[in-house]
């Protein structure tokens, strides 16, 4: 991660509103290339909202971002994912009635190089060796840690410049919540961008270079991972002690 470059995603002063209540309230945030970045919050503190925003599933009321120093807040999600821009939602949004490699191939349909495509899918595999072994059957019959697993791989096959990931811990035991961030370390380690939204706010800290604070819409803290694990406010109100 170089901080001379400039952010791969740049949210400046961004509002949203639902009807009468506004979710997301001046919030700017940063994401260098190389950078693994965590947004910790309370369930309703607008984390979702945000990486909504960021997709164009939800148009803002105000404010800006930035992606590759291009603005994107009018763009629509298909183009954003061939632009880099890819999330994995919160519930996994997997297809239930196809297969685990007919998922996976979906990742990928905005590219046209095969063999790279083809070469990639095997590294979900070395990632994911469950998926490897459940490549022809339904994704719907998979547990709910394979779907997790299955999500990812998925949008990693899209190449993404940065990768969204929304709650990727969520209702896991936490032996299969532990491989999903030992993943996610590897994913980061090799070189992908990351912005992981999670209530797991001890692990999410870990793994992350920085990390936001999020409360009622608004960001309220932000600085380096460590130092938030080290910080009385967020201690107290996160990690339990």
């Amino acid at each position: 991660m170089s901080k001379a470059s400039s952010p791969l995603l740049k949210i400046q002063q961004l509002n949203v509103r639902y009807g009468v209540i506004q979710a997301v309230r001046q919030v700017s945030l940063e994401v260098f290339p190389g950078e693994l970045v965590c947004l910790i919050g309370a369930n309703g503190a607008g984390k979702t909202t945000l990486l909504k925003s960021l997709m164009g599933l939800i148009k803002p009321e105000s404010g800006s971002i930035l992606f590759q120093q291009k603005a994107i807040v009018s763009h629509p999600p298909h183009l954003l994912a061939k632009q880099g821009l890819t999330l994995v939602p919160e519930g996994r949004g997997i297809f239930p009635a196809m297969s685990v490699l007919e998922n996976l191939q979906m990742g990928s349909y905005t590219r046209h190089d095969h063999s790279e495509i083809e070469k990639d899918l095997q590294h979900i595999y070395q990632l994911f060796p469950k998926l490897a072994e459940r490549r022809q059957q339904l994704a719907g019959t998979l547990s709910g840690g394979e779907q997790q697993m299955l999500a990812i791989g998925r949008a990693l096959l899209s190449k993404p410049q940065l990768l969204l990931l929304d709650e990727p811990s969520m209702g896991l035991a936490p032996l299969l919540a532990q491989k999903i961030f030992d993943v996610i370390k590897t994913i980061h380690q090799e070189g992908v961008s990351i912005l992981l939204v999670e209530q797991n706010a001890h692990a999410a800290l870990k793994l992350a270079d920085r990390g936001y604070v999020m409360e009622h819409g608004e960001i309220s803290l932000h600085g380096a991972a460590h130092q938030l694990l080290n910080n009385e406010k967020v201690r107290a109100a996160y990690l339990g002690h």
